[in-house]
C-alpha cells in the first residue's frame, strides 16, 4: 500500500510539474546554459509520463539549442530517465492495475513471449519498429522478469536512432525547414513502411495456416 501511496504522489508531481510549468521549462530550454540543459531532460522525462509536448518537437527543439551531438545526449539521457521510472513504477507501485490495462492489447501475449524467448532483441525491435506503442512496452517489461540492465542497454540503443534523426533535424531547422521536416517525414514513412510489411507478412501466414 505504502508502494502505491508514493507511486500515485511521484506521477502527480510530475504530471502537474509538466502542465503548469510548461511554458517557463521551455522558456529555460531556449535560453541556453547550463541549467537549461538540466531542465530540457527534467521535461523529456516529464513527456515519457505526460506528453505535454509532442516528443518529436520537443527533441528538435534541443537539437536546435543545443546542437546535434549534445541535443542527442540530452534527449536520451532525459527519455531514459523517464523510461526507467516508468519501469520501475510499474514493477514496484502499480502491478495490479497495469496488469489490467494490458488485457486492451491483444499484441502484449505475443510480446511476452518474445521476451522470454530473447528480452533484449524483443525489447531493442520494438524501439526502433514501435509497432507496440511506448507506454505499453515500459509496462509490460516492468512486469515481467527482464533484468533493469537488459531492459536500460536494448531501450537506450533502439531510441538512439530516431533521437540522433530529431536532433539533426531540430539543429538544420532554423536554415532550412524543408529540408529539416522533409527529413523526419522520411524517417516516418520508413517505420510505416516496415510496420506495415510486418503485419501484413502476419496476417498472410495467418490466412495459410
Amino acid at each position: 500500500m505504502a508502494k502505491r501511496v508514493v507511486s500515485i504522489g511521484i506521477l502527480i508531481v510530475i504530471i502537474m510539474i509538466g502542465y503548469f510549468q510548461k511554458e517557463e521549462l521551455l522558456h529555460f530550454i531556449h535560453a541556453g546554459g547550463p541549467l537549461s540543459i538540466f531542465v530540457s531532460m527534467v521535461l523529456v522525462a516529464i513527456c515519457v509520463f505526460f506528453p505535454v509536448i509532442p516528443f518529436p518537437v520537443l527533441a528538435g527543439v534541443i537539437g536546435g539549442v543545443f546542437g546535434i551531438t549534445q541535443g542527442a545526449v540530452i534527449s536520451l539521457s532525459g527519455a531514459m530517465a523517464g523510461t526507467m521510472g516508468f519501469f520501475f513504477l510499474s514493477r514496484y507501485g502499480f502491478r495490479d492495475y497495469a496488469r489490467a490495462k494490458l488485457v486492451k492489447y491483444s499484441k502484449v501475449q505475443e510480446y511476452e513471449a518474445l521476451l522470454d524467448r530473447n528480452s533484449f532483441m524483443a525489447i531493442l525491435t520494438c524501439r526502433l519498429i514501435p509497432i507496440i506503442p511506448a507506454p505499453v512496452v515500459n509496462i509490460v517489461c516492468g512486469l515481467s522478469r527482464v533484468k533493469w540492465t537488459t531492459f536500460f542497454a536494448a531501450s537506450s540503443i533502439g531510441k538512439l536512432p530516431n533521437i540522433l534523426i530529431l536532433s539533426f533535424a531540430g539543429a538544420a531547422f532554423s536554415d532550412n525547414k524543408w529540408f529539416s521536416i522533409g527529413l523526419y517525414g522520411a524517417y516516418v514513412l520508413i517505420i510505416f513502411f516496415i510496420n506495415f510489411v510486418i503485419v501484413y507478412r502476419k496476417m498472410a501466414k495467418e490466412s495459410l495456416d
